[in-house]
């Protein structure tokens, strides 16, 4: 699977001129619809001049502005397919015994970290690790498991750590103690869930710092996000696969745990004494 455009800004974005740093950033943040609007419409959105948008263009590696819409444009399709349309024959072993589901999947995870800068890991650490703001999780129907996951091992390392549960009345109720000092961690991919864009634009709206888990499509949330972490989810199958965000979420918690070395092994032997009889 090639990149998609928001891969490619990921790659590129650290060696971009202000400029084009903030076309990048609008993009970004109106994915992909502001791409597929005029260039002029796109620059003054951005704020920046026209030929600035197409230099972006060009350091993207597209030759043209249509070859970029055309590359959005295919991406908006595979974004609005449903599992319906991706119905197909069951995935056969090669000769070799793989599966080609297993090796769809490590193929994700392995372009997924290629896209994902270590400087962005180390910055969401960052904001986890102050263990006197809240950290909320929240998934939709099939990513929520990792959201409980992930909030299960940081329930350990740190305190203030809340899974979001249950009916949307219930995520609102804790926008009350929800502020600029919190962050909220959603997982959230095709086909996207109404209620997390919602609930993400509200918290938003309060000042929370938004870290969105999501795939190379980008969810709508990344418009309310400070940090967006595109997984690759496409394998041979109806259903997309989240093994990528999943080890994600597990490189995250590994390293939450060394920044927070002293407290989270003082709160695990504290818990552990706790749980004898």
């Amino acid at each position: 699977m090639r990149s998609s455009v928001a891969e490619l800004i990921a790659d590129r974005i650290g060696d971009m001129p202000a400029g084009e740093r903030r076309a990048a950033q609008t993009l970004i943040g109106s994915y992909p619809v502001i791409g597929l609007k005029t260039v002029a419409d796109f620059s003054a959105t951005a704020g920046v001049s026209s030929p600035t948008i197409l230099r972006f263009v060009a350091r993207l590696g597209f030759q043209n502005y249509p070859e970029f819409q055309a590359a959005l444009q295919d991406e908006l399709a595979e974004q609005l397919q449903s599992p319906a349309s991706r119905a197909g024959g069951p995935a056969r072993a090669d000769a070799g015994g793989a599966s080609p589901m297993v090796e769809a999947t490590l193929d994700n995870i392995r372009e997924t970290f290629r896209h994902i800068p270590a400087r962005q890991l180390d910055d969401i650490v960052a904001l986890l690790s102050n263990r006197r703001a809240g950290a909320y999780l929240v998934g939709g129907r099939f990513t929520d498991p990792i959201a409980r996951y992930m909030a299960a091992h940081l329930a350990i390392i740190r305190p203030n750590v809340f899974h979001l549960a249950g009916q949307e009345s219930n995520w609102r109720d804790r926008l009350i103690d929800m502020g600029k000092r919190d962050v909220l961690l959603v997982f959230d991919i095709r086909r996207y869930q109404d209620s997390l864009v919602r609930f993400a634009e509200k918290a938003h709206q309060r000042g929370v710092q938004i870290v969105l888990f999501t795939d190379q499509w980008l969810s709508p949330i990344s418009r309310f996000a400070r940090h967006v972490v595109p997984g690759r989810t496409g394998v041979p199958s109806p259903w997309d696969s989240s093994a990528a965000l999943m080890v994600v979420a597990e490189t995250l918690i590994g390293g939450l745990t060394r920044a927070l070395e002293a407290e989270s092994a003082r709160r695990i032997r504290d818990m552990e004494g706790l749980r004898q009889p």
